[in-house]
């Protein structure tokens, strides 16, 4: 576990339970319907930062009998059940409470509570959303911020950053309903603020559960690894041809690789033994995510007829 990815965890579950705390305690002062789906907002997204630190614990569960290849799915797991939470928890909860207060609309008390709150709110809020895009950028590299979520396989920061986003909108949207129904004595307008906190939820939720749902099933590793891993092979001295390699992401620093070598002719047992231990372990000084390494001696008609028979 990163400390840097515990760093933004904490600074968002500290956060969000403060200013959890503090909405409600808004809401049941000003009677306002947005102010109390932000309030549930906030507990979802504190509870989904406990289940992301212990989904990160026991992703680092040492291998086993019962699992060879470790417990890096663990945190892809929590991650899931994260954008289930949010979409139930925190997506259903607001719009319910928004179509209650729009069917029967109260008179807000004391809006400026709730502006006093919602800037408190905006400012933890943005210094949590800070730390994970600082975190963010530093894994991202020269890719755009939607190509490197596509492409992200620690679900950490990126699942922190969206729902710091998600949280930062709904805080804007709550304080542009409670303004509009106070200004313009509408009630229903908190009411519809609320359902738009909710609608900003869902998608977030649909787009976390969608990339997690992804990674749980099993994807191919980064493509630079696969680039470097039959790079490193194709220069052995003893491989004739490095005809491919299929890996997938196991956790979020756990890669699992088959590489496809066919050798040169007339080499011993003894010397492709050798050779392959020779690769190994220059692979694994470049990419010590790889925790297992299966080589398959086959020529390249029979990789490239097993591929197109795997493609149809």
């Amino acid at each position: 576990m990163s400390d840097s990815n515990k760093v933004v965890v904490y600074a968002a579950l500290l956060g969000n339970l403060a200013i959890a705390l503090v909405k409600f305690v808004a809401a049941y002062i000003t009677n306002s319907s947005a102010m109390l789906s932000e309030a549930v907002h906030s507990v979802v997204d504190t509870l989904n930062e406990i289940l992301l630190l212990h989904g990160m614990k026991k992703s680092q569960k040492p291998a086993n009998a019962k699992h060879p290849f470790g417990y890096g799915r663990e945190l892809y797991f929590w991650a899931f059940i994260v954008a289930l939470m949010v979409f139930a928890l925190g997506a259903i909860v607001s719009v319910y409470q928004g179509v209650l207060h729009i069917l029967h609309p109260e008179e807000m008390k004391n809006p400026l509570v709730n502006y006093i709150v919602l800037g408190f709110a905006i400012l933890c809020e943005g210094t949590s959303w800070f730390v994970a895009l600082k975190a963010f950028k530093k894994t991202k590299g020269s890719l755009g911020y939607f190509e490197a979520f596509r492409r992200s396989k620690d679900p950490t920061t990126f699942t922190v950053l969206f729902e710091d986003s998600a949280a930062l909108i709904g805080l804007f949207i709550a304080l542009l309903g409670i303004f509009l129904a106070h200004q313009l004595d509408m009630p229903v307008l908190d009411g519809v603020a609320s359902i738009l906190i909710g609608v900003v939820l869902a998608v977030s939720a649909f787009l976390l559960a969608r990339e997690t749902k992804g990674l749980l099933l099993g994807e191919t590793a980064d493509p630079q690894l696969r680039h470097n891993v039959l790079l490193i092979a194709q220069d052995d001295v003893a491989v004739q041809s490095a005809n491919g390699v299929l890996t997938e992401q196991i956790g979020a620093h756990q890669v699992i690789a088959s590489l496809s070598l066919e050798f040169k002719d007339n080499l011993t047992s003894d010397d492709i033994e050798l050779c392959v231990n020779r690769i190994e372990a220059r692979i694994r000084q470049i990419h010590p995510e790889i925790v297992a390494l299966f080589v398959k001696p086959q020529t390249q008609e029979v990789w490239l007829e097993r591929m197109k028979g795997r493609l149809n």
